[in-house]
């Protein structure tokens, strides 16, 4: 029985202390991590794991994309796509502001994969709400096809995405394997 609980665990069957703990106290923005402490950087270097289907549409899921959205939208310090491993919970787990739908919304994208990049990469600027005060200048496609579990049909999906927007996915789904954009960079600057 110890076995099956530890395997679920391990397959993201369940919500730990830890995140209940980040997702419940407070309402409102959630605290990003930071490569500058040593604590945050331990976090945003793990690789993350799945959710298994019955977390999506659960009360802490709901609330855990309430509070990344109203923080990567907060005006002192806005971004284009946040990752769980950014507000500390190490879940496969991305928010992008789709650049190429109308309205250009924020959608959450759990489970998430690239599954397949075309063309030649291009080199063009990135930042980051996880690394302050820095640019620089990384190689990205153009041209991808993502995976993930949708939200709503609960279906593995797969879609193609193209331009800034597909570089925006590269980016945060690098968070999900402990990978910083300043690992790729060509160049770095400071703001």
């Amino acid at each position: 029985m110890m076995a099956l609980l530890a395997a679920a665990l391990l397959l993201g069957g369940c919500w730990s202390a830890r995140e209940k703990r980040i997702i419940r106290d407070g309402d409102g923005l959630l605290y990003v991590l930071q490569v500058t402490d040593p604590d945050d950087s331990v976090v945003l270097r793990a690789t993350s794991i799945g959710f298994q289907t019955a977390m999506i549409g659960s009360k802490p899921y709901r609330k855990l994309c309430e509070r990344m959205l109203l923080t990567v939208r907060n005006p002192e310090n806005e971004g284009v796509g946040i990752a769980a491993p950014q507000i500390g919970i190490n879940r496969r787990l991305v928010a992008v502001q789709r650049f190429d739908k109308s309205g250009e919304p924020f959608e959450f994208y759990p489970n998430i994969r690239i599954v397949a990049a075309r063309g030649d990469s291009l080199a063009g600027p990135e930042g980051c709400l996880s690394v302050p005060g820095m640019r620089g200048m990384v190689r990205r496609s153009r041209d991808i096809d993502i995976r993930y579990l949708n939200p709503l049909t609960l279906r593995d999906t797969i879609e193609r995405v193209t331009g800034f927007t597909a570089v925006i996915f590269q980016h945060e789904t690098d968070h999900l394997a402990g990978i910083l954009y300043t690992d790729k960079a060509d160049s770095l600057f400071t703001r």
